[in-house]
């Protein structure tokens, strides 16, 4: 006959074992659920971190769009196009400190206005304008005016 303390123990014991099945199997559900609500929220966090770095550098590119446009405001509506004013000077085949002379400023700064470093002043923009209307002809007889009270 079988001693009644073992048997005792072994019933204990696989009582035991299923009732902790049953607490690990639902421990184990909830850490499965948790393990995919922290990946869910990391993809979120991944792409609002890349939604702002977009942003910020679509606003550090827009400040100084909107810093020429408050420009052209200033000038009447005049827009500046670097590849027209180089077409614009070349067309009336002048030089860079022909077009300077004329525009009321330096050839450096001609050129930089050409090569898009800089843009001209508000105060430039409506001779740079006028001269769009203007033939060779014109421009050159204008320029000799120019050089002739310079010297």
């Amino acid at each position: 006959m079988p001693n009644i303390a073992a048997v005792l123990k072994t019933e204990i014991s696989r009582i035991a074992r299923k009732e902790m099945r049953s607490e690990i199997q639902s421990l184990k559900q909830a850490v499965s659920t948790q393990r995919a609500q922290i990946a869910t929220l990391k993809k979120r966090a991944e792409t609002a971190e890349r939604l702002l770095r977009q942003l910020s550098k679509g606003a550090a590119r827009a400040t100084p769009a909107k810093a020429a446009a408050e420009d052209d405001e200033s000038a009447g509506g005049l827009r500046f196009s670097a590849k027209g004013l180089k077409s614009l000077r070349i067309k009336l085949a002048l030089s860079a400190n022909d077009m300077g002379l004329l525009l009321g400023a330096t050839g450096q700064s001609v050129y930089n206005w050409e090569s898009g470093k800089v843009r001209p002043h508000a105060k430039h923009l409506p001779a740079i304008a006028a001269l769009r209307g203007q033939g060779k002809k014109e421009v050159a007889k204008r320029l000799e005016a120019l050089q002739a009270q310079a010297s």
